[in-house]
């Protein structure tokens, strides 16, 4: 894993979806905020006063559950995307 230090919130959210509600959970309104390809997690914890190394924490806890839960095979994302009708 990249350090998150170096990494913007927009790729957080991006590679670990299971990192969005720990976002909304602490305020940081960051889901399609245009700002979020710039922000860094250090910034945004500042800006938003939240503790650093408690949000860092929270977003690194939900990475882990993320690589933990194998995602669906896109097969099965279509067929659930398409109400149930197999490719």
């Amino acid at each position: 894993m990249p350090p998150l230090r170096t990494m913007s919130l927009h790729e957080i959210m991006s590679r670990w979806p299971g990192t969005i509600r720990v976002f909304v959970d602490h305020g940081l309104h960051s889901v399609g905020c245009p700002i979020a390809r710039f922000n860094r997690l250090a910034a945004a914890a500042r800006e938003h006063r939240q503790d650093l190394a408690g949000l860092q924490r929270a977003v690194e806890a939900a990475i882990a559950a993320d690589e933990a839960s194998p995602a669906a095979p896109a097969a099965d994302r279509r067929r659930s995307a398409a109400g149930g009708a197999g490719p």
